[in-house]
């Protein structure tokens, strides 16, 4: 499974991968603003948002491109590894 970060610390972007690692998901994480950023996204089959560390310009365009693309987003207030496992056990893992 192919999940998007967005937000979070860059200090913990190492932690996030390993921990989606563990969980068996391959994770792209962008913890800051860039430019062009629907098209580094790639081919995701979900996203979370981490709205705790991320700008309403960078949240409404994720939001946006995740709807045209019909991406289910999962929002989490909190960006520690601990919510990232959260969210990827219990919201993206196919039942």
């Amino acid at each position: 499974m192919n999940v998007v970060l967005i937000g979070g610390m860059d200090r913990l972007e190492r932690h996030y991968v390993e921990e989606a690692e563990d969980c068996g998901v391959r994770l792209k994480v962008f913890t800051k603003s860039q430019t062009g950023l629907s098209s580094k996204i790639g081919s995701a089959e979900a996203m979370i948002l981490f709205t705790n560390k991320v700008s309403h310009r960078v949240r409404n365009e994720a939001l946006s491109m995740a709807k045209a693309r019909n991406i289910p987003v999962h929002m989490c207030h909190s960006c520690g590894v601990c919510s990232l496992r959260t969210c990827l056990l219990n919201c993206l893992k196919p039942q």
